[in-house]
């Protein structure tokens, strides 16, 4: 996937102070870059790694979502559940989501994400095949919980790639590669699970079983390729020439205050935990996040409940999730190419609001149908760009990564309660995990205006400190006196 390249002036972004003054370079501000080779270089990236990327957050959302598609096709009855055993596999895929985030994300920047990526896509591979072949709750509980666990790091792990590579304006178009996979799977899987389920039932396995042995089958080809075909770092990645590599490395001398060194200090993960950013943003993130945990696991179960059949539930979900990627493409873009995030994040709730609104006041098939497409046109966009925002505010590369997975999972706590939103009992149109879907997305939008409060508020401080001569604030990082936050 090719996108055009973003203006190559480094961004105010250092972050230097004399607290952190042995990370400096000597002259490394007077590094050149000839832009015409770093164009070409991270070219390469998209040409080369960006593909790879995609398709491995779209395989592993495929086999993370096909449990809404299996439980149209009977998974409920075959292996007995009963009341929220369903909804309770949700939330325990969620509980270790969670505890995970952070250890795959720092394992990611310790030993390469080739490594790191390949161990987590194969597991989580290996565990979605075996999930075809459970015959109760019990073993439901466990492929879940594990699943849960080697998927936690894709999110913040994915960001935090992004972030090394590409500059901070051309990086929501690239983290919005993430929710594009996101919302494709979901179109992909629709379109997968209504072709087996036409093919029935062979050498005695339920369709439903067949749809988790033939996604973790062709997961586990292509995944266990990771480890030769993913770059270890970008200074190294094999696509680029010498030049190139030359060029990568220069950068990187180059964007070491603003970056970091490779050196772990603990120091990073404190300034983490006590930047309030990271949490008032966490309650934009997890309040989008409890739409979207719903909506990716209980649309084919929502649109059923309109009245189409179990089949028909299925192949809608396809141009729903079209309509959301198209809107994810237009979206990100336009906030890259007006390097604006807080305003596009205030907006893009209104129709997930309108289409929840409409489900609550009218059972009308075809008027509940139309409000999916408002809601899938909202709840991805979001996601990506307040996750770029998060991620392109945060220097320097430990405190990104270790403050991107602190965000994501204080985010991902709605995994816990989201699948409890749309119990049997409410079937069909599921009012109460509509109506609470709706007011979070509310929360999301009203969230975001105190976060460019507080930002905006470190940018004048900065710039008040700068107008009356101060060459530093006595902060390191980004909250140093040379960094500016994009808004």
């Amino acid at each position: 996937m090719s996108y055009p390249m973003d203006d190559l002036k480094l961004p105010q972004q250092s972050g230097t102070t004399p607290s952190d003054a042995s990370d400096v370079v000597p002259g490394s501000e007077e590094i050149y870059i000839d832009p015409v080779v770093e164009q070409r270089a991270l070219r390469k990236f998209d040409m080369y790694a960006m593909p790879q990327l995609f398709l491995f957050a779209f395989l592993c959302y495929l086999d993370r979502s096909n449990l809404g598609n299996a439980k149209v096709f009977g998974f409920v009855e075959d292996i007995h559940l009963k009341g929220t055993e369903f909804n309770n596999l949700g939330t325990l895929f969620g509980a270790t989501y969670i505890i995970f985030e952070i250890p795959w994300t720092l394992a990611i920047k310790r030993w390469g994400p080739n490594r790191i990526l390949a161990i987590a896509l194969v597991a989580w591979s290996v565990i979605t095949l075996a999930t075809g072949f459970i015959h109760n709750y019990a073993q439901a509980v466990v492929m879940r919980l594990l699943l849960g666990a080697f998927e936690a790091g894709l999110t913040p792990g994915y960001a935090f790639i992004f972030s090394t590579i590409y500059d901070r304006r051309g990086t929501s178009k690239r983290v919005a590669l993430l929710y594009l996979a996101n919302v494709t799977s979901g179109a992909f899987g629709g379109l997968i699970a209504w072709g087996i389920e036409l093919m029935g039932t062979r050498r005695g396995l339920a369709s439903w079983r067949w749809l988790f042995i033939i996604e973790g089958a062709i997961s586990i080809f292509i995944c266990s390729c990771c480890w030769l075909s993913f770059p270890s770092t970008p200074e190294t990645a094999w696509f680029l020439n010498e030049e190139e590599k030359a060029l990568m490395r220069a950068r990187k001398e180059r964007d070491v205050i603003y970056k970091g060194r490779d050196k772990f200090e603990s120091k990073w993960i404190k300034e983490a935990l006590k930047d309030p950013f990271i949490y008032l943003a966490a309650i934009c993130f997890f309040s989008s996040s409890i739409a979207i945990f719903g909506f990716g696991t209980f649309l084919p179960t929502i649109i059923s409940g309109l009245g189409f059949t179990d089949l028909q539930a299925n192949y809608l979900t396809i141009p729903v999730y079209a309509t959301g990627a198209i809107v994810l493409v237009i979206v990100t873009w336009l906030s890259d190419r007006f390097s604006k995030r807080g305003i596009f994040l205030l907006i893009i709730p209104t129709p997930v609001i309108i289409g929840y609104l409409i489900t609550l006041v009218t059972p009308n098939a075809g008027a509940g149908y139309f409000a999916m497409f408002l809601c899938c046109a909202g709840i991805y966009s979001y996601q990506a760009l307040i996750l770029t925002w998060v991620t392109t505010n945060l220097a320097p590369d430990y405190k990104r990564s270790a403050g991107v997975s602190i965000f994501t999972s204080l985010s991902g706590i709605s995994a816990l309660i989201a699948p409890q939103l749309y119990p049997p009992k409410d079937s069909p149109r599921y009012m109460v995990g509509n109506g609470v879907s709706m007011g979070f997305e509310a929360l999301a939008a009203i969230s975001v205006i105190f976060v460019f409060i507080l930002l905006k508020t470190r940018n004048a401080t900065k710039q008040k400190l700068l107008a009356e001569g101060k060459t530093t604030n006595g902060m390191v990082g980004d909250r140093a006196l040379d960094f500016t936050y994009v808004l």
